[in-house]
């Protein structure tokens, strides 16, 4: 079982500051967690773990959404991301999710045989701030999810 599991190179060396805008200063971090439908093991095989942590990372760069860190597992994904202000965090999940899904589809044509309407993820999502006090907690717990999920 393979995972995806990568930091960031920017935020790595980024002091914890906070974001400043013509009209707002502030920083809005969020942990995401959601899973595949009918929690399938989509991402079980090495090349498709990499196609979702990618597809996952374009839909956020085409949105202005900064991935700190992404972890693939085989049937969800959890990932830390910072987003603007002006974004709600259900919009920013609705954008990864469901163009995340069409990019998937579209470069894994047999994923159709699985999931024939073309619903890779299912409704449910969980989402929680994080502020500057826990980003170090919630960094370890996702880059850890392979040895969390293990047990």
């Amino acid at each position: 079982m393979e995972t995806q599991t990568k930091l960031s190179g920017s935020y790595v060396t980024q002091n914890q500051e906070y974001e400043r805008r013509a009209h707002s200063v502030g920083i809005s971090i969020w942990h995401f967690e959601w899973c595949s439908k009918y929690r399938y093991e989509m991402f079980r095989k090495e090349k498709y773990c990499n196609l979702i942590g990618a597809c996952i990372r374009k839909a956020a760069m085409e949105h202005g959404i900064k991935i700190v860190i992404l972890a693939v597992q085989p049937e969800h994904i959890h990932c830390e991301v910072e987003l603007t202000l002006a974004m709600s965090p259900s919009w920013a999940l609705q954008i990864l999710k469901g163009r995340s899904s069409f990019l998937f589809f579209r470069y894994h044509k047999k994923a159709r045989l699985r999931y024939p309407r073309g619903h890779l993820w299912a409704t449910g999502k969980f989402a929680a701030s994080v502020g500057f006090v826990q980003i170090d907690v919630i960094t370890d717990y996702v880059r850890n999810q392979k040895e969390h999920h293990s047990r």
